[in-house]
């Protein structure tokens, strides 16, 4: 049984002095979110902390697409969907080959290559959106999934190459010597040794890089612009292009498309801790 002695009340108590304002912080957006939801149009706005009359309609009208906000809801959440899945699997595959490369074959350069892509993050997403666009100008992928999915992978996969070289880097090089001797190749190294052990970090980056993917605002607007293409994130700005914007309908909407990543999140959470961690301290 714990001992309960000055200090560690002290600390305790000054951890719920910060976690609880914290917490609140945190859950009053979701709580918004959540009344107006469950909110009829008229009482949406009322400065009511519960409805009097909450309601599930909202829900029914966004599942049903009853408003022409929300004509293509289900394609678009597919397409949110797709782009995540696609921009994660992609990131998965650069960025374990990548660190495979630097870490465990020690190729010419490796580690130069990656420090000049790690140093493309000391300029601002949104300051390369501009450049981004002319280049899927260039290549005539305006307007087409494939622009965002690249243009995706090319943000995530300098952070999730680092993480997994990092965390490749602590494997006991003898592992690899002992497969070599026992004839393994390269192939067969990286499919039989590398991959098992690496589990934990490639569950956190590719979890990483799909929330990253599905989140995505300002590149899934500038690079998609058809509204049977662009993600649900871009769709639910539509919502404030009038002055008589449906709320309720927007916060209902916005509520399920939280639920995926958040789904993902907790389910993976313990791999997301550990993976991204695993090379934050060499022994």
């Amino acid at each position: 049984m714990k001992r309960w002695t000055p200090k560690a009340v002290a600390t305790e108590a000054k951890l719920l002095l910060i976690g609880i304002p914290v917490l609140l912080w945190t859950l009053i957006p979701v709580y918004h979110m959540v009344l107006f939801a469950i909110s009829s149009k008229d009482s949406a706005t009322s400065g009511n902390l519960w409805p009097k009359n909450p309601t599930l309609d909202n829900f029914r009208i966004v599942f049903q697409q009853k408003h022409f906000y929300l004509d293509h809801f289900w394609l678009q959440l597919w397409n949110s969907l797709l782009i995540a899945v696609s921009v994660g699997a992609l990131t998965l595959f650069v960025a374990t080959t990548a660190a495979f490369a630097i870490s465990r074959l020690r190729v010419r350069g490796g580690r130069t290559v990656m420090n000049l892509a790690l140093f493309t993050y000391f300029i601002p997403a949104a300051f390369l959106a501009v450049p981004m666009y002319k280049t899927m100008g260039n290549y005539g992928l305006l307007n087409s999934q494939w622009a965002l999915i690249l243009a995706m992978v090319t943000i995530a996969s300098p952070y999730c190459i680092w993480v997994l070289k990092q965390a490749s880097d602590k494997l006991p090089y003898e592992l690899d010597e002992a497969a070599r001797m026992d004839g393994a190749s390269p192939l067969q190294l990286f499919r039989l040794v590398y991959l098992p052990l690496m589990v934990p970090s490639l569950v956190a980056v590719g979890t990483y890089s799909l929330l990253l993917a599905w989140n995505e605002y300002l590149y899934a607007f500038l690079l998609l612009s058809n509204d049977k293409s662009v993600t649900l994130a871009v769709a639910l700005g539509n919502f404030l292009s009038a002055d008589d914007s449906p709320w309720e309908l927007l916060m209902a909407t916005g509520l399920i498309y939280a639920l995926p990543p958040a789904a993902i999140y907790y389910a993976f959470k313990r791999y997301m801790v550990g993976g991204l961690t695993a090379g934050a301290v060499k022994s």
